[in-house]
């Protein structure tokens, strides 16, 4: 098992956590920042052999405006650029596999809005940190739909999930920077939807693992099951912006023209 973390030191200290449960020298992590396509490729070409299971978990949410040295902004460019050109990269490892399973940990904050294709870096329009959280989370699904269309025959199953709202973690860390952040945001909350690290895991544990899933790709899931449509008004479901198959080969065409034309100015 491999870690791929900003923070070295950090991550070996999870991976000491996790070797326990694991085996000895079965969990390593590697440098991988998904803002810096340069981490990002670095982590690809030094992989090695057929990789079984790829999920796609880092995320920032709500951020101050910030751009990435290539013009992106900071939450398009990590929680999806990144991913994006990891598992793209991947993609002859995932193959080699022959039964690869990608999971890609998106957010019911997706129902809030789709993908602004002309201005994804908010170059134009107002910056709203909680939009720019949206359409990257949308990205996300939009993602998992394309990709599963498109590796099919290559027996790499990919989905979306939204985790729920987790205590005890840093993703919420710049609610406090901005005035407009939902003021339910209480990790004190008796709110009965807030759940552990280990409940928030447990979806994408059954997308990355369960036998109770296999053969499905290209959906979306919540709460250990795949998500209906949603209804306006209710933080659930999976929003029809973010399904749309000509969305999702949009995005897909536009991330690799955006990162084509950083490895060009590289």
């Amino acid at each position: 098992m491999t870690i791929g973390v900003r923070d070295l030191a950090a991550g070996e200290q999870a991976a000491e956590q996790i070797a326990p449960a694991s085996g000895p020298g079965t969990v390593r992590a590697a440098m991988l920042d998904l803002a810096d396509q340069t981490s990002v490729r670095a982590f690809v070409e030094a992989w090695r052999g057929p990789l079984h299971i790829l999920v796609l978990n880092a995320g920032v949410m709500a951020s101050p405006l910030q751009w990435t040295k290539e013009g992106w902004e900071m939450q398009f460019a990590t929680n999806h650029l990144g991913h994006f050109a990891l598992a793209t990269g991947l993609h002859g490892a995932l193959t080699a596999a022959h039964g690869a399973r990608v999971v890609a940990v998106s957010s019911v904050g997706h129902v809030n809005g789709d993908v602004l294709f002309d201005d994804i870096n908010f170059k134009q329009h107002p910056y709203d940190p909680w939009a720019a959280y949206s359409q990257s989370k949308t990205a996300n699904v939009l993602f998992a739909v394309e990709a599963a269309r498109r590796w099919a025959s290559d027996l790499i199953a990919v989905n979306a999930l939204n985790p729920g709202r987790i205590t005890s973690t840093r993703l919420g860390r710049h609610i406090g920077d901005i005035s407009n952040g939902p003021a339910s945001f209480d990790p004190t909350s008796t709110d009965v939807s807030w759940k552990t690290i280990e409940q928030g895991a447990a979806t994408s544990v059954l997308l990355a693992a369960s036998p109770l899933v296999e053969g499905v790709t290209g959906r979306y899931f919540e709460d250990c099951n795949e998500a209906g449509p949603h209804w306006p008004g209710v933080r659930r479901g999976v929003a029809a912006h973010a399904v749309d198959p000509q969305n999702a080969a949009r995005l897909w065409q536009t991330s690799l023209d955006m990162l084509a034309a950083a490895a060009t100015t590289a």
